[in-house]
């Protein structure tokens, strides 16, 4: 089943090497469409190729709690992991780090970073979430992000 092109970019769900062609009524372009996994190693590739280090992170998580416990991943977490071990670059597991704060937290709490809806975080939110990737960044070895670190990152346990 082709993406929906209610937007300007999609993706066919997926590691693998399909293709989909589709009339984008946004851009109103003629395109072919890849999955997930094929853009994700197009930008692994394309940073490489540049002379840059790629470091993959999963993606945030969603405020939906089942159970007493938030939602921890997704597909394109899933795949995010795959790819990475696949391509041998580094990997951040954003998506549990982020959820086990969240866990600790609690529902209520969690809830009060994300005021718009159960996807888009307020700016304490986005702070956390910063906070998680330089830590997540900071926990690599090698360390491949010390260096560009500000004082204030430098500053993250």
């Amino acid at each position: 089943m082709p993406p929906a092109a209610r937007r300007a970019r999609g993706s066919i769900p997926g590691l693998g090497e399909e293709t989909q062609e589709i009339d984008n009524i946004i851009t109103k372009k003629h395109e072919i469409v890849h999955t997930f996994g094929w853009y994700l190693r197009k930008m692994i590739a394309d940073t490489k190729a540049k002379g840059a280090t790629p470091i993959v992170l999963s993606l945030t998580i969603r405020d939906v709690w089942k159970d007493g416990k938030i939602e921890r991943t997704n597909r394109f977490s899933t795949w995010s992991a795959e790819t990475a071990r696949a391509t041998g670059v580094a990997f951040f597991d954003l998506s549990t780090a982020v959820a086990d704060q969240f866990d600790r937290l609690g529902e209520e709490k969690t809830k009060a970073l994300y005021p718009q809806d159960h996807t888009h975080f307020n700016a304490a939110g986005a702070d956390l979430h910063a906070a998680t990737v330089v830590a997540g960044l900071k926990a690599l070895r090698p360390n491949p992000v010390a260096k560009f670190l500000s004082a204030k990152g430098t500053a993250v346990p």
